[in-house]
């Protein structure tokens, strides 16, 4: 809990735009609280393909419909795209994608739609798009089928570690002087004499306890339940979102070899896909299926089988779901056009909401690329509301938790100076950046921390104690699907290691046994049934 009771600004959800949204409000000088009812970028924003990217496939939409509004929110996602790729070199980092073309008919429409992709990014572009022959395509991406392939359009977007940005913009935040908590759920609002928010009772979701906190202003940034969130403060507000859930799979990455990323031009439902090199796996998605509240948010065998058609036809030897390794759901905030009721209309870039009525200011639908962009508009949108001028942002150029000092080769400086194995390295320095020395001074004052969680996965013990102890990490799940990314490269080495990172979180937490026994049940439970579900065994 928080000692502080009084706040400028409250921003409501720990995902990307929230996060991102309280970075800004803090450097702009707002006092500013973020709470989350789960853990921070538990939700939408770690279930994302993992891309940094204006949308190859809106760019196709936009230009087949005439779409002003959709061509823009390409170039501006284009735009932040080298934003995110600068202020947190270690968690995102350029990437090429390849569409395979059977015919130089096909060559030459993804070749005039990939310059135009590389003409919005403009300067910011991060590597012009090219043609390559059958033979340079099957050189790079041996795994593809070579039957009737005429060659490929290599194009470049980005890649990150969602979960872990996340991270790093909550820590930044607190860094600038923010409080952030998590596990504290919104239980309701208080309105005033003018029928507008004046405090927020919160509850927290591990405990119980309540505490109740005033704020001059509100933000709702909690994504696909953003609805639950505006009917609390205003019982008549009309829906806004449309959820649709996704789906990814992740496979062992020799099964389809190459360094670079394949985009599955065209699905039976008129989509893309994505194959992507991945921390060492192969990550496939997604899905796109409208949720209801009755879906469960799990990896279901129809989805699986739904992607595997579509990228098996590309593939010389077809994966199958029973070499599934791991996989995620999350669902994405799509949001209707307008508040009134006869729109079936949905749009797939952001808005902000001003409910003038409550003062509640909700962030609306968006993508990871664009919420530095989603922040910026609704922090302007907070200090019109409080009366203020509008300052200036300064988030573009401001690097991450972990980004200063970091470059390329850190994890050789960390492998030199601890006699960490390169797997070691490279695993700190791309999940912690700078932070990974930090990591590493726990193991001198217990030496059992530098022994690994699991054999096989280059996580050590320490990093358990550092997520506890800096980052906030209170759950076993917390840990491992989000800190570590150890439940996303493989469940049943996540099944192993939850006894070592409950003991390890036990002994920093405070944990009681009955506590530990049953976050060790909860996790274990959770992950057999992905397994089930896909019919997979846990040995």
């Amino acid at each position: 809990m928080t000692a502080r009771t009084e706040f400028d600004l409250c921003v409501i959800g720990g995902g990307a735009t929230g996060a991102g949204t309280a970075l800004d409000a803090q450097l702009r000088g707002l006092r500013t609280l973020l709470v989350d009812g789960g853990d921070f970028a538990s939700g939408t924003s770690s279930a994302s393909t993992k891309l940094v990217h204006g949308g190859v496939r809106y760019l196709e939409q936009a230009v087949k419909s005439f779409d002003l509004t959709e061509y823009r929110m390409v170039q501006h996602a284009l735009h932040e795209r080298t934003y995110m790729l600068g202020n947190a070199p270690h968690l995102a980092h350029a990437a090429e994608f390849l569409v395979p073309v059977y015919s130089w008919v096909q060559a030459l429409y993804f070749r005039i739609g990939l310059k135009i992709y590389d003409l919005l990014a403009g300067k910011k572009n991060l590597f012009p798009s090219a043609f390559l022959n059958q033979k340079e395509v099957l050189t790079r991406l041996p795994g593809l089928k070579p039957d009737r392939l005429y060659g490929a359009v290599a194009y470049a977007d980005g890649q990150f570690d969602d979960a872990r940005y996340g991270m790093a913009l909550v820590r930044s935040f607190q860094e600038a002087g923010g409080t952030a908590l998590n596990y504290l759920r919104v239980a309701e609002f208080t309105l005033g004499g003018d029928a507008r928010i004046s405090r927020i009772v919160l509850r927290d979701s591990l405990g119980g306890a309540a505490i109740s906190v005033k704020a001059r202003s509100v933000v709702n940034a909690t994504g696909p339940f953003s609805d639950k969130i505006r009917q609390l403060a205003r019982p008549d507000a009309t829906p806004r979102l449309r959820p649709s859930k996704g789906v990814h799979l992740l496979f062992p990455v020799e099964l389809f070899p190459g360094k670079d990323a394949l985009l599955v031009p065209q699905t039976e439902d008129k989509r893309v896909i994505f194959a992507v090199p991945w921390q060492g796996r192969l990550l496939v998605g997604t899905t796109e299926n409208e949720a209801t509240p009755e879906t469960r948010m799990i990896v279901e065998r129809a989805e699986a089988d739904y992607l595997m058609r579509q990228l098996n036809p590309y593939l010389k030897s077809p994966l199958r779901v029973e070499q599934t390794v791991s996989g995620i759901s999350g669902l994405r905030p799509l949001v209707a056009a307008s508040s009134k009721h006869d729109t079936k209309e949905l749009i797939r870039d952001h808005e902000v909401e001003v409910d003038e009525k409550s003062g509640l200011i909700s962030i609306l639908g968006g993508k990871w690329t664009t919420h530095r962009l989603m922040a910026e508009e609704t922090v302007d949108a907070v200090q019109r509301g409080l009366g203020m001028e509008v300052s200036a942002c300064v988030t573009k150029l401001h690097p991450l938790d972990g980004a200063i000092g970091f470059s390329d080769d850190y994890w050789r400086t960390l492998q030199k100076e601890s006699g960490l194995t390169e797997a070691e390295a490279k695993h700190l320095a791309n999940k912690f950046g700078t932070n990974a020395a930090r990591v590493l001074a726990l193991i001198g004052t217990d030496s059992r921390l530098r022994y690994p969680i699991v054999a096989g996965f280059p996580a050590l013990r320490a990093e358990v104690i550092y997520c506890a102890r800096e980052e906030m990490a209170q759950t076993i799940e917390d840990v491992l699907a989000r800190r570590l990314g150890l439940q996303m490269y493989d469940w049943r080495a996540a099944i192993a290691a939850a006894e070592v990172v409950a003991d390890l979180l036990a002994a920093e937490l405070d944990w009681s046994g009955e506590r530990k026994s049953a976050e060790i049940s909860s996790y274990l439970t959770k992950l057999r049934e992905f397994l089930k579900e896909l019919g997979l065994s846990e040995a």
